[in-house]
């Protein structure tokens, strides 16, 4: 039993230990043009015509700068590493975008009377609730209220997407979507399931 046991381990010692690579990962992420990265120990700066943006990177990982595009490996054993390299090239990768393209989330407000005003960096909401909802913008976004949706339609755009994403979320939360109706705040292209009222339902009184 034991010989079989020992037969059984690899030669070079346990595999689980070995640092895996992610096949998402492993893939370099291009620096569209106007967009420069810099890579100083443990931290990633890219800047591009949007903005800038920078994120300090787990030891698990390795980040290096060869030929204009950013390649990451995983220095972790087992198969944390791989998961840490896929995720970290995704997170990066969403920096280069955003510092280049940037990103955008639109929001709109479903009921009678709601409203959304922008004055100076703070929005101020009119949510049917007996004081108004007040909301400072984050900094490094930029929220612009169409003129033709009548503060209905709240648009934020930046070049973080986890902020831009956050900050939607949370402006979200003051009113979610009710079931009945479906009044509040959703996301644009949002599916609300709404549920049908008692009298929808054509049962007896």
């Amino acid at each position: 039993m034991e010989a079989q046991a020992n037969a059984a381990q690899p030669a070079n010692g346990d595999s689980r230990l070995a640092p895996k690579t992610s096949r998402v990962g492993k893939r370099p992420i291009d620096l569209p043009k106007g967009v420069t990265a810099t890579v100083n120990g443990r931290k990633v700066d890219v800047k591009g015509p949007k903005g800038q943006l920078s994120r300090a990177i787990t030891d698990k990982v390795d980040i290096k700068l060869e030929g204009g595009k950013l390649l990451v490996s995983s220095v972790a054993p087992g198969r944390d590493g791989s998961r840490l390299q896929g995720l970290t090239r995704a997170l990066v990768a969403a920096m280069v975008k955003g510092v280049a393209e940037g990103y955008e989330r639109t929001l709109e407000l479903k009921g009678t009377g709601y409203r959304v005003e922008l004055k100076g960096t703070t929005l101020n909401f009119a949510l049917g609730f007996s004081h108004p909802v007040t909301f400072p913008v984050p900094t490094g976004l930029t929220a612009t209220i169409p003129a033709d949706s009548k503060g209905t339609v709240l648009v934020l755009t930046g070049a973080d997407k986890e902020l831009i994403g956050q900050t939607a979320a949370t402006i979200r939360g003051f009113r979610p979507p009710e079931p009945y109706g479906g009044k509040g705040v959703r996301y644009r292209g949002e599916r609300v399931r709404e549920k049908a009222g008692k009298a929808g339902k054509g049962g007896k009184k």
